[in-house]
């Protein structure tokens, strides 16, 4: 995210309109629904914790206990336990 003056940007008719609500703060405009992008999509974080996750998966079926999925992936049990039972 990064700051944009509003006066640049924004046509003045407009600008007068948004002073009548917020004058000298911050202002967040949130992108439009359809060109949101889902958390961790572009820098592969949420690729490489999907891979993890079913890692862990396939070790507790393959026998793998809680807690040493927990001390091997330096993780909560209860977290285990969610990763585990979550589809």
């Amino acid at each position: 995210m990064r700051y944009v003056n509003a006066q640049d940007i924004i046509p003045q008719k407009l600008l007068a309109e948004l002073q009548q609500y917020v004058q000298g703060d911050l202002l967040y405009i949130p992108k439009p629904e359809k060109n949101r992008v889902k958390w961790g999509v572009h820098s592969g974080e949420r690729k490489r914790l999907s891979i993890r996750n079913a890692q862990i998966r396939d070790a507790f079926r393959s026998g793998s206990s809680l807690t040493n999925l927990a001390e091997e992936y330096n993780l909560s049990v209860e977290t285990i336990k969610k990763i585990i039972y979550t589809k």
